[in-house]
C-alpha cells in the first residue's frame, strides 16, 4: 500500500511544476565484473521468455513497466563498446518505446552515468530504474507515477522490504511515508526497507547536475545515487515513498541474484 498520505504534510520545497511528461534514463554503463566473463552486455542476459515463447531479457522487464507506465521516451546511458544494447532494442518501436542512446561521460559512478542524458532530459520528470533488477509487482512504476502526479514532492521512491543492508541503500521513513534518510551500503542496520526505483522533478535533475559538476573535477570516490538523493535530502528537497510491502526486487546482476530471477520466471 501506498506509505505517504500528500496532504498530511505540505512540502517546504515541491516542484510546483504539473507533471507533463516523464521521460526515463537507464544506466547501463556497468562492466558487469560481478558476472564475468559473459558473452554480451549484462542487460541482454536472457532470463524467461515472452508471451511467444522467445527469450525475454533481464532489461525488456524495466522497460515493460515503464511503457506500461506510460513512460515512453527512454535514454539508455552506455559506455563505449556495449553497442549489442542499441543493436538488439534498436529504436524501440517493437517495444512501443522510443529509445536513444547515449555515451557515458565521466566513469565515477550512476549519479555521473545519469548526468550524461543532461542536456537531453532537461525540465522534464525523470524515472530512473535499474536494466539488472526485475520489479514486483510489475506496476510499481505506475504506481510510482499516480503518487507523484498527486504530489508536490521533489521526487518518488518506490520502497522494498530491504536485502541484508550491505548490499542496499537503506531508507528511514518518517510516519507519514516521506524519505528522512537514505544510507547506503551500511555494514549492519535495523532499518529494514530499502529503495530501487524513483522519478523526481525538473529541479532535482538541476541539483543532481550541479552536484556531479562539482565533484567530477576531484572525486575521491565513487558515489552513487543514493548518496545524492541523500545530499538533496540535506539541502532541503523532499521525497515521497510509495511503500511496496508485499513486493521485492531481485538484482540479476548478482550470480546469486541471477540464480534467484530465473527460479522466480521459471515459476
Amino acid at each position: 500500500m501506498p506509505s505517504a498520505a500528500v496532504g498530511d504534510k505540505p512540502p517546504p520545497c515541491g516542484n510546483g511544476t504539473r507533471v507533463n511528461e516523464i521521460v526515463a534514463v537507464i544506466p547501463a554503463a556497468g562492466l558487469a565484473t560481478r558476472l564475468s566473463p559473459l558473452p554480451c552486455s549484462k542487460e541482454l542476459l536472457p532470463i524467461g521468455v515472452d508471451g511467444e515463447l522467445r527469450p525475454k531479457v533481464v532489461s525488456q522487464y524495466l522497460l515493460d513497466g515503464l511503457r506500461d507506465a506510460g513512460i515512453r521516451k527512454v535514454f539508455f546511458v552506455l559506455r563505449r563498446g556495449k553497442w549489442d544494447i542499441p543493436s538488439y532494442y534498436s529504436d524501440g518501436s517493437a517495444l512501443g518505446l522510443d529509445l536513444a542512446y547515449v555515451l557515458m561521460r565521466a566513469p565515477f559512478g550512476v549519479p555521473y552515468t545519469i548526468d550524461s542524458a543532461y542536456p537531453f532530459i532537461r525540465g522534464a520528470h525523470v524515472a530512473v530504474g535499474f536494466p539488472d533488477i526485475l520489479y514486483e509487482p510489475p506496476d510499481v512504476f505506475r504506481q510510482v507515477r499516480e503518487r507523484m502526479e498527486r504530489s508536490s514532492a521533489d521526487g518518488v521512491v518506490g520502497v522494498f522490504p530491504a536485502p541484508p543492508p550491505h548490499l542496499c541503500d537503506v531508507v528511514r521513513l518518517d510516519g507519514r511515508g516521506f524519505v528522512e534518510e537514505i544510507v547506503v551500503k551500511p555494514p549492519r542496520s535495523d532499518l529494514k526497507l530499502s529503495w530501487a526505483v524513483v522519478i523526481w522533478s525538473p529541479r532535482f535533475t538541476e541539483f543532481l547536475h550541479e552536484h556531479v559538476t562539482e565533484r567530477v573535477r576531484s572525486p575521491e570516490q565513487e558515489v552513487s545515487l543514493g548518496h545524492v538523493i541523500q545530499a538533496g535530502i540535506d539541502a532541503g528537497f523532499v521525497f515521497e515513498s510509495v511503500t511496496f510491502e508485499r513486493g521485492r526486487y531481485t538484482d540479476a546482476g548478482t550470480p546469486e541474484g541471477l540464480r534467484q530471477a530465473i527460479r522466480i520466471l521459471g515459476g
